[in-house]
């Protein structure tokens, strides 16, 4: 794989451009290259593949970067209380967000501009050539990965997480999605500080809104919540919105989901690894934001919703989570939920995840990981 000065050439060289803006990407981009070269076990997909991303997200950041020279007034453009969704994964938190984007009134984060978000959408006359290029990626997606379209239903234009924006500043989990690179995650959940990265992430939003209504953005990532301090500091008027199940139930899951992305990209992977290393993360991420939410001030930011719940009633828990926003659920709003709601039911498939000693996982030992947390559930639900 190319040297990280190698990437940043390359990256001028087919954008025709020099300024990366500040300079805070540079050491996860060099601290990701190190473990994929050093760590990783790709396959020759893997190899194609992560290099084109790592390329396209450094040629972005040239293109938002000339944008903003050219415009400066895009920096103008306002990103008013977001609502933000942080919950484990396999919560619920990805239905939660699917019906969130059927609000007219609402602006969500697309598929097929969260990793190309230049040119600003609003430059684009027709049908954006982004959108037919995700088009075509879900459908190569759906063939080389069948189950993961069962496991995270998607859409090319529907609600992304803010994996791909983060990674504009280099500190972003979807790479451990493809490979085994402990380095890094060591160095991102642990050591990286990612007030630069929310506030390029703010930077982007801008850019995406620029020439468009100002509408309050839904936005939604697991993994912002071990980073929930530097989030509330970029974002202090953000809302959050929380989706809970037993940790149990989502550990396994979890796994399974990073192995159907491993088997595509890498030779080898560590299936221990795929659950103890996610098993901690998501643990310490639950007590940070535990930690985050003891200040009543900072509690009294987030709305929480039962997996069950969801399940059972999800229009009615939208419309709880709107009355705590102070907004409206119009009829349109609500036959576009219960559109997507009925369609989606009808389209999935029912997926069962392998024996938690698959991954050499003890069920018995996850429970006391996240024990405070249930705890913590029950109050947040009332139960």
């Amino acid at each position: 794989m190319q040297s990280p000065n190698e990437f940043l050439e390359g990256a001028k060289a087919a954008t025709g451009l020099d300024d990366f803006g500040v300079d805070t990407f540079r050491e996860g981009l060099e601290r990701l290259v190190d473990s994929l070269n050093n760590e990783a076990k790709l396959n020759e997909i893997g190899e194609m593949v992560i290099p084109m991303m790592i390329s396209g997200l450094l040629s972005q950041r040239l293109m938002i970067e000339d944008w903003y020279k050219r415009h400066p007034d895009i920096d103008d453009v306002q990103i008013t209380a977001p609502l933000i969704g942080l919950s484990l994964p396999r919560t619920g938190s990805t239905a939660l967000s699917a019906l969130l984007a059927e609000d007219p009134n609402a602006r969500y984060l697309h598929t097929w501009e969260s990793s190309e978000p230049c040119p600003p959408p609003s430059t684009v006359d027709g049908l954006d050539p982004r959108l037919e290029r995700a088009i075509e990626n879900d459908k190569m997606q759906a063939e080389a990965m069948p189950r993961v379209k069962d496991l995270v239903p998607s859409d090319p234009d529907g609600p992304m997480e803010c994996q791909y924006l983060m990674g504009l500043d280099f500190k972003t989990q979807v790479f451990q999605a493809f490979a085994d690179i402990p380095g890094y995650a060591e160095w991102f959940f642990y050591e990286a500080d990612l007030v630069p990265t929310y506030e390029y992430e703010k930077r982007t939003l801008k850019l995406l809104n620029w020439g468009q209504p100002e509408k309050p953005w839904r936005l939604k990532s697991p993994s912002h919540l071990p980073f929930i301090d530097a989030l509330d500091t970029v974002f202090p008027d953000a809302r959050y919105v929380m989706t809970h199940r037993d940790p149990s139930q989502v550990m396994v899951s979890v796994a399974d989901l990073y192995e159907e992305f491993h088997k595509v990209y890498s030779s080898e992977y560590d299936l221990t690894y795929l659950a103890t290393g996610n098993i901690e993360v998501w643990s310490m991420g639950m007590e940070r934001t535990m930690a985050f939410r003891e200040d009543p001030a900072h509690n009294a930011k987030f709305y929480d919703i039962g997996f069950t719940e969801m399940q059972a009633d999800p229009i009615g828990q939208v419309r709880g989570l709107y009355d705590w926003l102070g907004e409206e659920v119009t009829p349109e709003f609500e036959a576009g939920m219960q559109r997507w709601w009925t369609e989606s039911n009808a389209k999935r498939s029912k997926t069962v995840s392998p024996d938690p000693s698959y991954f050499g996982m003890d069920l018995a030992d996850v429970a006391p990981k996240f024990a405070a947390y249930n705890e913590k559930t029950k109050e947040w639900l009332g139960r």
